[in-house]
């Protein structure tokens, strides 16, 4: 198996030199995985648990936070885009209540 250094052995791709035998060290893929694209691919085993899937709209977003790559700069941007749609509409009502209780 190849791959860059420091890289973990299950991502590395194989190295299908002369000495690859097919009937020893088989296929690379597993048929019966599905790809990493496939929809639901990214949720995460407690989510799935639970009975979420990408069908509904929570796990749908699961699935989508959970297909970010932090390494990417736009996937970072997007990771912060949504937690300011879903942190601010609580930190407003927060701000609210706090004024409500403290100046009335």
């Amino acid at each position: 198996m190849t791959g860059p250094p420091g890289t973990p052995p299950g991502d590395r791709e194989p190295d299908f030199g002369e000495d690859w035998d097919w009937e020893r060290d088989g296929d690379f893929h597993d048929p019966g995985l599905e790809p990493a694209w496939f929809p639901g691919s990214h949720l995460p085993a407690h989510a799935r648990r639970s009975g979420l899937t990408h069908h509904t709209q929570e796990g749908a977003l699961l699935d989508f936070a959970g297909a970010l790559d932090p390494g990417k700069r736009l996937h970072r941007l997007t990771a912060w885009v949504l937690l300011g749609v879903f942190a601010l509409p609580v930190l407003g009502d927060l701000a609210r209540v706090v004024g409500a209780v403290l100046g009335g």
